[in-house]
């Protein structure tokens, strides 16, 4: 599944190339065919180029991410608004299980506090 963030499939990334389905090796696909007619001495040169050129396409996904990220943050950042508290302003305070202030399951989790 080509994943939104990179662009791309996981097995594309590691590998340097899409995997191959169980029926692809009954009924032959174009690469399969074009796989199938190399030697072996052109088939390792190709693997190598291919490793080379996946390390360039890693880096481009690396790129990708970097810039889905930051969409993503803006995007957040857009419905966040900022607050300022002051001293003396009243506030809802969240009482965790750990802390003196809970009182049992029962007991409501806020509290106004001052701050």
């Amino acid at each position: 599944m080509v994943r939104t963030s990179t662009g791309a499939t996981p097995y594309l990334l590691v590998n340097g190339t899409e995997a191959v389905i169980p029926v692809e090796v009954k009924i032959p696909s174009l690469r399969i065919i074009q796989e199938s007619e190399l030697s072996n001495a052109e088939w390792v040169s190709r693997r190598i180029d291919q490793l080379a050129f996946n390390e360039e396409n890693r880096m481009i996904d690396v790129c990708h991410g970097q810039l889905y990220r930051q969409r993503m943050t803006r995007a957040f950042h857009k419905r966040v608004r900022a607050r300022n508290f002051e001293v003396g302003q009243l506030v809802l305070k969240r009482i965790f299980p750990h802390q003196d202030d809970y009182k049992g399951k029962f007991a409501p989790n806020w509290f106004i506090a001052l701050l």
